[in-house]
């Protein structure tokens, strides 16, 4: 039997996986299970997913792509990239897209996952209802506006498993994606504004060593570019975002227009990742410290460096979902691609949360992070009111595993 794993590889999950295929099929199951949860397409690097019962996957379910007054509703083991072409076809869009479209629609709604623009809030920030199987296996659906709606998206699998979203839909738009060598990397905090400002979704790529940052400008068709710009230049080929990376499977550069869901990401959907030979962590700060934490990560530069593959910089506008990291504030996301080598990479997760938190900083839930309950609990405003939320919804603790009792304990 193949091992199970998640797409990074550097967790093992020892229970079977069960693929219902239908709702009641599922519904049954989670009845009749002690334990449960969920894995989607696996691309968490901690044991959020992980069970001590019944392991499921809903991406044997019935596909579903309902377009309606509502929005566009989808079944939640469905890949981004399935719905979002989709919708493309009917002239229809969404707001934004993460970096790879091969991941799920429910499990990255679920772990708080986004993209990048100073207006635009994460994934889940576009979700206007949820169906999901409580814990008595019975079908339960809230709608924005619901009292316990802000807390059921981005949920870490603790209410159910999620059977269904309904997504904001727009006008279809097009991209023209231009990548930037050579921002010299003090300019990425003293011109932070018109850094992220300067298209729709702006990602910058740094080691924290290297003088020189490189900066992917999403913009919408139509605008302007600009051959030099704050110091830095268009880039004469298509670039990877590791630099030594080659750029094969990115996404369409050099200023091509193109469908929004061909350019958002960052990778192609024809480029089906098996395994990567990473592991990740990010930190969410508010925006008006995006400056100190550029300083304090660049004294840690030489830790870093034997470690990190690319760090990438982005914003992510303020959102009211509880548990999402750029909850009631505007925020800068700075994420890590390690090295696949835990014992190496955590003492420096640990230098680099011990440098950040003092400026407030709140960890991604399905990536590497050092930080315990008492601390999530102080840079999450509204971990209480979750943890009474799941209880409602599983009041003997079905969808609880070994990381929700670590992290969001039920007795603190």
């Amino acid at each position: 039997m193949t091992e199970l794993t998640n797409w990074a590889g550097n967790i093992s999950f020892e229970s079977p996986l069960e693929r219902p295929a239908s709702v009641p099929e599922l519904q049954e199951l989670v009845a009749r299970s002690e334990k449960v949860r969920v894995l989607g397409t696996g691309h968490s690097f901690n044991r959020i997913a992980d069970s001590t019962g019944t392991l499921v996957s809903v991406a044997d379910l019935p596909k579903v792509i309902e377009v309606g007054d509502g929005g566009v509703t989808v079944s939640a083991g469905l890949r981004y990239g399935e719905i979002t072409a989709a919708l493309q076809s009917r002239g229809l869009a969404l707001h934004n897209l993460g970096s790879l479209p091969h991941i799920s629609v429910a499990g990255a709604c679920s772990t708080g996952t986004h993209g990048s623009g100073d207006t635009n809030g994460p994934l889940a920030d576009a979700v206007n209802a949820i169906t999901f199987v409580d814990a008595s296996g019975e079908l339960v659906t809230l709608t924005r506006g619901d009292a316990d709606f802000d807390g059921s998206i981005i949920s870490l699998g603790a209410l159910g498993v999620t059977v269904s979203l309904t997504l904001d839909v727009q006008p279809s738009y097009e991209i023209s994606q231009v990548v930037y060598d050579g921002l010299p990397v003090d300019r990425l905090g003293s011109d932070f504004a018109e850094v992220m400002g300067s298209a729709y979704s702006v990602s910058a790529f740094t080691d924290w060593v290297d003088p020189d940052v490189m900066v992917w400008r999403k913009q919408r068709a139509g605008a302007p570019i600009d051959n030099e710009w704050l110091g830095a230049h268009v880039a004469d080929g298509p670039r990877h975002p590791i630099k030594t990376m080659p750029a094969d499977y990115a996404t369409q550069q050099g200023g091509v227009p193109g469908p929004w869901n061909e350019r958002l990401p960052h990778f192609r959907l024809e480029f089906t990742p098996s395994n990567g030979d990473e592991l990740q962590s990010e930190y969410f700060v508010p925006r008006a410290k995006a400056a100190e934490s550029f300083e304090v990560l660049r004294a840690l530069g030489n830790q870093l460096a034997p470690v990190i593959q690319v760090s990438e910089v982005r914003t992510v506008a303020a959102d009211e979902l509880w548990l999402s990291p750029s909850q009631g504030r505007d925020t800068v996301a700075l994420h890590f691609t390690w090295i696949q080598d835990e014992a190496a990479v955590r003492p420096v997760v640990l230098a680099v949360e011990e440098a950040l938190n003092p400026l407030g900083a709140r960890p991604h839930w399905g990536k590497v992070f050092a930080a315990d309950a008492a601390y999530l609990r102080s840079c999450y405003p509204k971990v209480a009111d979750f943890i009474q939320l799941a209880a409602k919804y599983d009041p003997s603790g079905k969808f609880r595993n070994p990381y929700l009792d670590t992290y969001l304990p039920s007795q603190a």
